[in-house]
């Protein structure tokens, strides 16, 4: 009863983020490619995303599997339904993704208890991010 039980939920919630997947105007592959390895760089003096985004936070990464580098495809979904919360397609300064831990002076959010990972709107990775969630916006063929 209790393998049931866990293979319903497990089925319910790759399709919950199937669904999102699908109805979602972000590109889930530019996504996987481009976006989700932001929450894994390692940089100078600051935690990366992922320690705190992986735990105690309502924005919440899945975990890596024991001894992975990178999230499978179940997990990349799962994240990519979680970022989308973040996001307001179209709008890179209306997304919480990109202006939580952008600096302030450079129109980010006051605070982020893991620190302000962009100085600027110029930093490679913000603006890898803002192009996403900016072609969102755009109709598709």
């Amino acid at each position: 009863m209790l393998k049931l039980l866990t293979r319903i939920v497990t089925i319910s919630a790759t399709a919950t983020a199937m669904i999102a997947q699908t109805d979602s105007a972000l590109d889930f592959e530019v996504f996987k490619a481009r976006i989700q390895p932001v929450f894994l760089a390692k940089r100078p003096g600051r935690a990366r995303c992922y320690v705190c985004h992986s735990t105690a936070t309502n924005f919440r990464l899945q975990r890596l599997s024991a001894g992975a580098t990178n999230w499978d495809e179940e997990q990349s979904r799962r994240n990519f339904a979680a970022v989308q919360r973040l996001v307001t397609p179209g709008n890179p300064l209306g997304s919480r993704l990109l202006t939580h831990p952008l600096a302030a002076e450079a129109g980010g959010d006051p605070f982020h208890s893991g620190g302000k990972h962009w100085d600027s709107q110029s930093d490679p990775e913000w603006r890898a991010m803002a192009e996403w969630v900016q072609k969102a916006a755009q109709p598709h063929p």
